[in-house]
């Protein structure tokens, strides 16, 4: 027991004093960081149960404070100086236990003021953080290997793509040769022989351009820009012009915002979203919307349509790469489409989702911050 004990001194107070000294002497005791207090030199006056738990020390009112800093009185003596200018001043430090071991500690240097504004007492807080520490770095590590691991796969993806390009298009234009050259000359079995390979070469070059594109959106490092939506939605249209004509569809654009975004990214993002709600639009003509509204500090866009709609337990499913929920006879298509849209919404740190009912027409949100964070 030392001098800030309070039954020491208990009759230089009231009773309602008392027991509040006695309350916060019960919350310091008790407090799950380590305490101490110590003069304006640094020697050690009172400390909790907690400090004696980490460190190990039971005896060392009067010795310096320093001794529980790894270098010495460097850290230490930091803090100090610091709390001529301020209340309180916070660091991570090595401290040293009784035994010489060590550990990472998040440190705060409290000033105690007189009611003439005089420091009187430091106090000294500190809790061991090397488990948090060494999560910490684990974490790290795991999330560079993770990066460096799909910047390899998507790397993998380009070159393998890329390299299958030239041979498919050789068998592509060797299949559709023998079929316009000999359909009709053979067997009919040989005609639905040749037209299954027309149709899979076909398909395969579709699904390998499909993939190209889909690992072009992580590896691209161009900055965002200013963007006028408006601009890349037309950019969009433009390229489903013959789609549109083909369903008779009607295209309504609310207004679209200007956003820091990737130009090209966003054209292919409408495109996608828009080409799925001309491709499933069921019985009726195509009626699709497209408009955009602020939100806490984000975009969300929208596009929206009259077709066949979505069942909710597919929700979530549409956005893997290769899920189909119809025949690709019935609507053609590589499965691929939703899983680029969704890592380009992803890159420009946004989140996509559909809010859908079978047979009343799908609606798909995605967002783009307001501003976006450097990188």
């Amino acid at each position: 027991m030392n001098r800030f004990d309070v039954p020491l001194a208990s009759e230089s107070y009231s009773r309602t004093d008392l027991v509040k000294l006695q309350v916060f002497e019960r919350i310091l005791k008790d407090n799950v960081e380590a305490i101490v207090i110590t003069d304006t030199q640094g020697n050690i006056e009172w400390v909790n149960h907690a400090f004696s738990v980490l460190t190990g020390y039971v005896d060392i009112l009067e010795k310096n404070a320093a001794l529980l800093f790894a270098d010495a009185q460097g850290s230490y003596e930091v803090m100090r100086q610091k709390l001529v200018d301020m209340q309180h001043h916070t660091i991570e430090a090595q401290m040293c236990r009784m035994d010489g071991g060590e550990f990472s500690a998040n440190v705060t240097l409290s000033a105690v003021r007189s009611d003439a504004d005089m420091v009187t007492h430091h106090v000294l807080e500190f809790s061991d953080i090397t488990e948090f520490r060494r999560a910490q770095d684990e974490l790290e590590r795991r999330t560079k290997e993770l990066s460096r691991s799909n910047q390899e796969l998507e790397q993998f993806a380009y070159v393998a793509s890329h390299d299958l390009q030239e041979p498919l298009r050789m068998v592509a234009s060797y299949t559709q040769l023998i079929a316009q050259r000999y359909r009709d000359k053979l067997d009919a079995d040989a005609d639905e022989f040749i037209e299954f390979a027309v149709d899979g070469a076909t398909r395969m070059q579709a699904i390998i351009n499909d993939l190209l594109m889909l690992s072009r959106v992580g590896t691209r490092n161009l900055a965002f820009t200013r963007v006028d939506s408006k601009s890349s939605l037309d950019r969009a249209l433009a390229n489903l012009r013959l789609v549109i004509g083909e369903t008779g569809a009607e295209i309504i654009c609310d207004t679209l915002p200007v956003v820091d975004a990737d130009g090209s990214q966003l054209t292919q993002l409408f495109q996608n979203l828009i080409g799925n709600a001309l491709k499933f639009h069921g019985d009726r003509s195509p009626l699709v919307r497209i408009g955009a509204e602020k939100q806490d500090g984000e975009w969300v866009f929208y596009v929206s349509d009259n077709g066949i709609g979505i069942a909710p337990e597919h929700f979530e499913r549409i956005f893997l790469m290769f899920q189909r929920l119809h025949g690709k006879r019935e609507y053609p298509g590589t499965g691929i489409g939703l899983t680029i849209c969704k890592k380009i919404v992803e890159r420009h740190g946004g989140k996509i989702w559909v809010e859908s009912a079978q047979g009343k027409g799908t609606t798909f949100y995605f967002t783009v911050p307001t501003q976006q964070k450097s990188k």
